[in-house]
């Protein structure tokens, strides 16, 4: 029987700089049950170890399994907290829902904020994950959220070009996102 968001706890879980007011995050705290959103001491110049303990603390608070909402640098966050996570860890976390996985190892000086998080581990992650790559992302090309994909046994959700699906984008509820997730929920067990 698939899982209903009223059986779980959803992290949100912003990338640099937070969700505005206009981010689908913002938009989906306000709506989904047992959700809330994981903050960060920095969010202009993120501490890979600081952001993964914060996660790692807010999935061991959790009441229930979670499901992990993350945007942009999250996904490193996440996808580096589970290749250091013990398999217990692992067990609290129902699934993960990943959105834009910035590119960490870009060699471009825009990245530089974020290269810290490189190197992106790429080895399956073990719960069930969908990543959501934009095909006109600046910050990850599409290519590369495929290799992702992949390397983390992920289904790839392609949303057609979204830019970086954040603040700038303004897509409020973001209707499509949401069934994604549904879509998640469903092969959760």
């Amino acid at each position: 029987m698939p899982f209903s968001l009223a059986d779980i706890d959803v992290l949100l879980v912003p990338g640099r700089g937070n969700s505005n007011e206009f981010h689908w995050m913002s938009a989906w705290a306000g709506a989904l049950p047992n959700s809330s959103r994981v903050l960060q001491a920095n969010w202009e110049k993120p501490d890979p170890a600081d952001w993964i303990a914060r996660l790692d603390a807010a999935i061991r608070a959790a009441p229930r399994r979670v499901v992990i909402v993350g945007h942009s640098l999250a996904v490193a966050t996440t996808v580096k907290w589970a290749d250091a996570a013990s398999a217990a860890d692992h067990a609290k976390v129902a699934g993960a829902f990943l959105v834009s996985p910035t590119n960490v190892e870009d060699p471009d000086p825009s990245f530089d904020l974020v290269r810290p998080f490189a190197p992106m581990p790429m080895r399956p992650l073990p719960f069930p994950t969908f990543v959501v790559a934009s095909r006109n992302d600046p910050r990850v090309g599409f290519t590369r959220a495929s290799e992702c994909a992949i390397a983390w046994g992920a289904e790839l959700v392609d949303v057609g070009e979204l830019d970086h699906i954040g603040n700038t984008m303004r897509l409020g509820m973001w209707p499509e996102g949401l069934i994604h997730l549904g879509r998640l929920l469903d092969r959760i067990g």
